[in-house]
């Protein structure tokens, strides 16, 4: 249980040509593997996340919650490309024995999915029985499904979709271009690009949430000319991140989420859902305006034994987060039938 590294000596090559001399992969496991081994729930986490699915989803996992430690054998992998001790843009390049930074390639998601097929061979976990993603973790969970389509029992997609649309493409380009007019962008320091992934942040939590729920939450009572609750709210969510983040990966992961298709020199998006065989459940936030429900109604309109549910949360795209407690309801009912 706890934190744990595997590194893979043998050379890593990425969708786009690249050769990486060797990997790591940092990744947490919580509870035991039974002795059928068919308690293996895995997880794949979103953008900003770290491998401590306790940390960021602890309304659907831990002591009392649909996912215990104490029931399931539960793994998550932090992706490559990421800041938290899989090779990333802070790793030492071992060719160099400096810092990667800049010099770090592009990733895709299909190039995080072959890391955990990697730690997953190396764990020796043979058959999964559910896999689970929200968001970005939704986009690894179904490259994976297509690529190991006889290792998984069961799949949870919620708020995702099957391809990166244009408005996310928007999106994460405006961040991109917010990071690099950070002076410091590309300085060969931890800290470079700071005050631009700071208002990276910034353009993200507009969608991540959504109207509604700033009026609610960040409205002022009196009657201000400056310091609005709303503004001090953004500072504060990109502060956040910022001393626990970094330029260099949020960069470098939302190239990767640009280039999410599960269609990818495989035909059209209907008919390789079609091909999905694992029983599916996937799951809508009503207010969610990054990846709204339209999205997910496609997934579940072509995948064959799909079963869709919509969440009614106020909290946008973040509510996949927040609402575990549903969701842990939502996949009882869905195991059920």
């Amino acid at each position: 249980m706890g934190k744990h590294f595997f590194i893979s000596q043998q050379t890593f090559k990425l969708e786009n040509g690249i050769n990486l001399p060797s990997i790591d992969i940092a990744y947490h496991t919580y509870g035991y593997l039974n002795s059928e081994k068919s308690n293996v729930i895995w997880f794949c986490h979103a953008l900003t996340a770290n491998s401590d699915v306790l940390d960021w989803w602890n309304t659907l996992v831990g002591e009392g919650k649909k996912y215990d430690p104490a029931n399931y054998f539960i793994v998550c992998a932090n992706i490559i490309g990421s800041c938290y001790g899989s090779s990333g843009p802070l790793t030492i390049n071992p060719e160099t024995k400096k810092n990667y930074f800049s010099s770090f390639p592009n990733v895709t998601i299909r190039d995080m999915v072959q890391a955990h097929i990697l730690l997953r061979k190396h764990l020796g976990i043979e058959k999964i029985d559910t896999l689970l993603g929200g968001s970005m973790g939704g986009y690894q969970a179904l490259e994976w499904v297509l690529t190991e389509p006889s290792i998984f029992d069961k799949m949870v997609l919620v708020a995702t979709s099957a391809k990166e649309s244009a408005w996310g493409i928007a999106i994460h380009t405006a961040q991109r271009l917010a990071i690099e007019t950070d002076a410091s962008w590309k300085d060969e320091t931890e800290n470079a690009g700071a005050k631009g992934l700071k208002t990276a942040r910034a353009i993200g939590m507009l969608s991540y949430r959504n109207y509604e729920a700033f009026v609610k939450t960040q409205s002022d009572d009196e009657h201000k000319l400056d310091d609005y609750k709303a503004s001090s709210y953004i500072h504060y969510q990109g502060d956040k991140l910022v001393k626990r983040f970094n330029a260099f990966t949020y960069w470098l992961l939302t190239k990767a989420m640009d280039s999410h298709n599960i269609a990818r020199n495989s035909g059209n998006i209907e008919t390789v859902l079609k091909s999905i065989k694992t029983k599916t459940l996937i799951i809508g936030i009503s207010s969610d305006i990054l990846c709204p429900i339209a999205e997910q109604k496609i997934l579940a309109k072509d995948i064959p034994n799909a079963r869709f549910v919509e969440i009614d949360s106020p909290y946008g795209h973040d509510g996949f987060l927040i609402e575990g407690e549903q969701i842990g309801k939502c996949i009882s009912e869905f195991e059920i039938h």
